[in-house]
């Protein structure tokens, strides 16, 4: 029995956060009332958990500013419940904290710890980014503040896309994983490979944990990409992986990448492979990017039967881009290996 956090929470089985592959799970909804769809919710949880792809909820993907903060902590009990029943009971739960104050997001921080949740991910909200952007002080001061107070490590989510444009630099990124011990990593959606770089020089660095250790030993400092077209020269510049939308699509897919491009650092014969699968998921990854979130649910519902549409008033996408999104060959090439591997498996 292991403590979670400063809450009390406890544990029955230590999750460890390991460098891979992390998919921002969809929000999925019943199409009258636009209440919680759970059956298909549970549903591809553990389909995405079975192909070896970690669940994060209540992220953007998610559509957490749609989510009230008892929908985020059932979305929780419900993942936790489904995966330990299907013997997936290893596998963490990284939750959305995201929010428009720090009182708030330290609010849905101790609630995802006592749902249930293992680790956290925060993003400054955007709302007052014409303030924040450029104030480095207030912006490490967020972070410091959340990542102290919550009962659970956190993830820094750096999107510029979803927080008004605030962009964190490598340095800022770099000083929180020194100066904050509960801070667990980084996802950078802002799609800077250079900037995981950076950051990955330093915290990648056999001597950083011991120099500075984490306050949970199970959750060390994870650099990890927000999309998966940079898989294989992030790993070979020290990164941990990538959060990423397309792995609700092609689990299979990006986790078979990532193992290749992990395994080639010591058989450079595998990287022929791993290069071959990085152009496949690179090139559909930014083909099924630009059709957001709407664009992943069709898709979902078009191969796995479920999907549904987002929550007003985010639109449902236009059935004229819907056919082109699933007719482009970016998609097709990703869908035929999406079959081949998961066939395989199975």
């Amino acid at each position: 029995m292991t403590t979670n956090g400063v809450n009390g929470h406890h544990a029955s089985v230590s999750r460890p956060l390991k460098p891979g592959i992390y998919a921002p799970i969809p929000t999925f909804f019943l199409p009258e009332s636009e209440d919680l769809d759970i059956p298909s919710f549970e549903k591809h949880v553990v389909r995405i958990a079975s192909a070896g792809v970690g669940p994060l909820l209540s992220g953007s993907m998610g559509e957490a500013i749609h989510l009230s903060h008892s929908e985020r902590a059932t979305l929780i009990k419900v993942a936790r419940k489904a995966l330990d029943k299907e013997g997936l009971v290893n596998v963490p739960i990284i939750a959305g904290i995201g929010a428009g104050s720090t009182r708030e997001t330290i609010e849905f921080a101790q609630e995802a710890g006592a749902a249930g949740a293992d680790y956290a991910i925060a993003i400054a909200s955007g709302y007052f980014a014409g303030a924040l952007a450029g104030n480095k002080k207030a912006l490490k001061a967020f972070w410091v503040e959340v990542s102290s107070k919550s009962p659970i490590p956190v993830m820094i989510y750096n999107y510029p896309g979803a927080s008004g444009g605030i962009n964190l630099d490598s340095d800022l990124i770099t000083e929180l994983a020194i100066d904050c011990p509960n801070i667990c990593g980084v996802k950078l959606t802002c799609g800077d490979v250079g900037k995981l770089t950076r950051i990955a020089s330093t915290v990648s660095d056999s001597s950083f944990a011991s120099i500075h250790p984490r306050t949970n030993k199970n959750a060390p400092f994870l650099v990890l990409g927000g999309f998966a077209d940079f898989l294989l020269p992030g790993s070979y510049s020290n990164g941990h992986g990538a959060i990423t939308g397309l792995g609700n699509i092609a689990p299979y897919s990006i986790a078979k990448l990532f193992e290749l491009a992990e395994a080639s650092h010591t058989d450079s014969a595998l990287l022929p492979e791993a290069a071959r699968l990085q152009g496949i998921v690179g090139r559909a990854d930014a083909t099924i990017a630009k059709a957001s979130i709407s664009g992943t649910k069709y898709l979902l519902e078009k191969l796995y039967g479920y999907g549904g549409l987002p929550r007003k008033p985010l639109p449902p996408i236009e059935p004229a881009a819907a056919e082109a999104l699933w007719e482009h060959s970016h998609t097709r090439d990703l869908v035929r290996l999406e079959r081949e591997l998961s066939g395989k498996a199975k």
